[in-house]
């Protein structure tokens, strides 16, 4: 048998009026699968859709921090790289959507994340000014440290 390679897509998603304040981005993975499995139809048509809907799942997304990481098959992951750039609407929102990191292994993507994400709290840190936002924020981040531990 041959072993079952996927490729993980680190994302950020950031909303377009508001790209320099933090605000909680209300998202869910199903609605990013299925934004970037529309565009994928759009633009890829059926083989775009067929390739990549084996083994393709939104493993995490961080409403804080407007990070997601996808998880596809390996080869077909080109065809979800090259679609990501050109998705607009989750959910009825205008987002920008760029890609961050493609890395083999969850754990290096999670890795990756988390030096990302420890980079993005130090500058958000400073303009929240109320106490409970930056506890949220905190925890958020936490968050992805127990997700880490666990693989």
């Amino acid at each position: 048998m041959v072993r079952v390679k996927n490729r993980y897509l680190v994302l950020q998603i950031t909303q377009q009026d508001q790209k320099e304040t933090i605000s909680k981005l209300q998202f869910r993975a199903n609605s990013l699968y299925e934004a970037i499995m529309s565009k994928l139809q759009q633009l890829h048509g059926d083989f775009g859709v067929g390739s990549c809907k084996g083994g393709f799942t939104a493993k995490y997304c961080n409403e804080y921090t407007g990070t997601a990481v996808v998880r596809a098959r390996h080869g077909p992951h080109r065809l979800v790289a090259s679609s990501i750039p050109f998705i607009r609407i989750i959910e009825g929102k205008v987002v920008i959507v760029n890609i961050l990191y493609v890395g083999a292994t969850i754990r290096q993507c999670f890795k990756f994340l988390k030096n990302y994400q420890q980079k993005k709290f130090d500058e958000y840190y400073v303009t929240l000014k109320d106490e409970d936002e930056r506890k949220a924020l905190r925890q958020s981040i936490l968050n992805l440290g127990t997700v880490l531990d666990k693989l």
